[in-house]
């Protein structure tokens, strides 16, 4: 049985993105129902998106959604990997203003049925959440790549960068109930990457071609790709792979350096959200590379 999915994406900066939208596509357990995206330049990470659809062969509604954090400043202006796009065919032009109600709308018309899949800034689903409160109990679930529930990941900061570019989103999201929510953060994610010669040797899926061209744009400076947003919509189909514990998140907003923190406490009987603590890496990769055989 297949599952139906909406994404909400910042693809084009972190070549993540790209990777697990490919995932999606290739994968014959899921009904694509469209594609939000979120934060600096959002109509060309659309055209991003629809170049990885078109890969596919595949017509997917796709919205651009909020260029712009809920209070703070932005600070992801640009979509680096649209650098590629004249290489590729893509719809150039996409309904503005649309994205929100798109989502609401969706999801209204198939009560209990979708996975909402976030994979960058929450800022489209808080402004959704808050124009239709009763939203997020008409999810079948949520799945989110945010957060960092560890004191440390070395190599990276105290805040993980999801939660840090829109933090006001964050606490809004994570404050209301849902069916399920489900968490992926830093502190698993890193432990998934694969090198440069790795990726080029194993991306030779005719779908993963155009993700090999936006990822030439993200290796000028990175020599590896961690596979945290694949992870994120690998576990909507097989949440066996992570070890989640339920508990509750409540998202900092007094530190400034701090904000986007996330507090997390383990609850079982009370709290509604499952943050992943481990992952099987050698299933994980199985299950990625297969749907593209």
């Amino acid at each position: 049985m297949s599952t139906k999915v909406l994404l909400d994406t910042d693809i084009g900066s972190d070549i993540d993105d790209a990777v697990a939208l490919a995932y999606l596509l290739a994968n014959r357990e899921c009904e694509l129902l469209g594609i939000t995206t979120v934060t600096g330049e959002a109509e060309k990470r659309a055209q991003l998106a629809d170049v990885m659809c078109r890969a596919a062969g595949r017509r997917v509604p796709i919205f651009p959604g909020s260029d712009h954090p809920l209070l703070v400043g932005q600070r992801q202006t640009q979509a680096q990997q649209a650098a590629a796009l004249e290489k590729w065919p893509h719809e150039p032009d996409f309904p503005r203003g649309q994205a929100v109600r798109f989502l609401q709308e969706t999801i209204r018309a198939h009560p209990g049925e979708i996975v909402l899949l976030t994979i960058g800034p929450l800022t489209n689903v808080a402004l959704l959440f808050g124009m239709d409160p009763g939203i997020p109990l008409l999810l079948k679930g949520i799945v989110s790549m945010c957060g960092l529930f560890s004191n440390r990941v070395a190599g990276w900061g105290p805040v993980e960068w999801n939660a840090s570019l829109d933090p006001h989103a964050a606490a809004i999201v994570y404050k209301h109930r849902t069916a399920a929510h489900r968490t992926v953060g830093l502190d698993v994610t890193t432990q998934l990457s694969l090198g440069i010669d790795e990726v080029r040797e194993r991306f030779q899926a005719a779908l993963l071609k155009p993700v090999l061209d936006f990822a030439e744009v993200w290796f000028r400076h990175r020599d590896r790709l961690v596979f945290h947003d694949p992870l994120a919509a690998a576990v909507v189909f097989d949440e066996t792979l992570c070890r989640f514990v339920r508990g509750t998140v409540e998202v900092e907003l007094e530190s400034r350096r701090l904000a986007g923190a996330m507090h997390w406490g383990v609850d079982p009987a009370a709290g509604w959200h499952e943050v992943a603590v481990s992952v099987d890496r050698d299933r994980f990769f199985d299950r990625f590379f297969s749907v593209f055989a």
